[in-house]
């Protein structure tokens, strides 16, 4: 059950919303959870042989409307029609309350307590206290192997790190920063290696999630591409002291685009991803220089933050195709 996947990944590094990726990824979270209650249920694994009487019969969709937009769910049936699943209400088309629970089930550094309190407000009393424990136990072994699984440091040559914000409702509705570490191998693969979920972007939170990923082996980065905030290279300076530096193409494009006019943006945007192509330092910074010529009597503020060119063109350093996107 990864809450994140090669989806969120692609979506990151191509500056796509989210909001689909959250929804696949919450339509599978839910399918998972589904599996597992009824294997509370019935006591055995999908695919385990093992004779109580009872079996696994399939499943039949139900559709369902989110923040994210509209998903489908499997529910699992059995073969004495005797699993009645207590995760989703009957008759509703909305589950606003569970999307933050189920969010929250994969926030970094949660507890075993934690888990069964989340598991506990999504089924309430509908199971006896030791069918939730069984849910919970289950989910927590799902949630522990996400979050500790060891990684290969000589599998991940770049590591792109990225803070994107989502709505959670907690007392309030307000929106938390969710921090992404996605590992990038030489051959251009991508998988999230982990996140963690905080009020804000900030230093401490960069410190918690890179210190887990060296200690669970990711120790030989090469390439860090991040945005530009002093906060994030400290603490990539501090966990990689060996590995260069990248600001994020991507994140300065955007904040280029807010601060041009919306008649200019599809030419700035043009030629600014053109600096993207440079084979050399040399050329990306004549690059740099041309779009600063172009659009400077128009939008000195935007081409100001373009002056300084360090971090802006490491990626020319490596061979193209070493970091697909940055």
């Amino acid at each position: 059950m990864n809450q994140f996947n090669k989806e969120i990944a692609q979506a990151l590094l191509e500056n796509t919303n989210l909001t689909e990726v959250f929804r696949n990824q919450l339509e599978s979270t839910m399918n998972s959870l589904l599996e597992s209650e009824l294997t509370a249920i019935l006591g055995y694994d999908p695919y385990v042989r093992f004779n109580n009487g009872n079996y696994r019969n399939g499943d039949y969709t139900r559709r369902l409307d989110t923040q994210f937009g509209q998903i489908n769910v499997r529910v699992p049936r059995d073969r004495k029609g005797e699993f009645h699943q207590s995760l989703i209400p009957p008759y509703t088309h909305r589950i606003d309350s569970l999307e933050t629970t189920i969010i929250q089930l994969y926030e970094k550094g949660i507890t075993t307590r934690e888990i069964a309190d989340l598991i506990e407000k999504m089924y309430g009393s509908h199971y006896s206290p030791t069918t939730i424990s069984n849910i919970t136990k289950m989910v927590d072994e799902q949630v522990t192997a996400f979050h500790s699984r060891p990684i290969f440091h000589s599998q991940y040559v770049c590591l792109f790190l990225d803070a994107t914000y989502i709505p959670l409702r907690r007392d309030a509705v307000q929106k938390e920063a969710v921090h992404i570490a996605l590992g990038i191998t030489s051959s251009g693969e991508k998988e999230i290696l982990d996140y963690l979920i905080a009020p804000q972007e900030s230093d401490i939170a960069w410190s918690e999630l890179l210190g887990s990923l060296v200690s669970r082996g990711l120790t030989d980065v090469q390439l860090i591409v991040a945005d530009g905030m002093t906060a994030i290279q400290n603490t990539c300076e501090r966990n990689y002291p060996q590995a260069k530096f990248q600001r994020c193409l991507v994140h300065i494009n955007r904040n280029i685009m807010g601060k041009v006019r919306i008649s200019d943006r599809q030419e700035v945007a043009s030629d600014f991803k053109k600096i993207h192509h440079a084979s050399t330092t040399q050329e990306g910074k004549e690059m740099i220089q041309t779009f600063i010529d172009k659009w400077q009597k128009r939008y000195p503020r935007m081409t100001h933050s373009l002056q300084e060119t360090e971090n802006l063109l490491t990626f020319t350093q490596f061979p193209k195709g070493f970091c697909c996107e940055v």
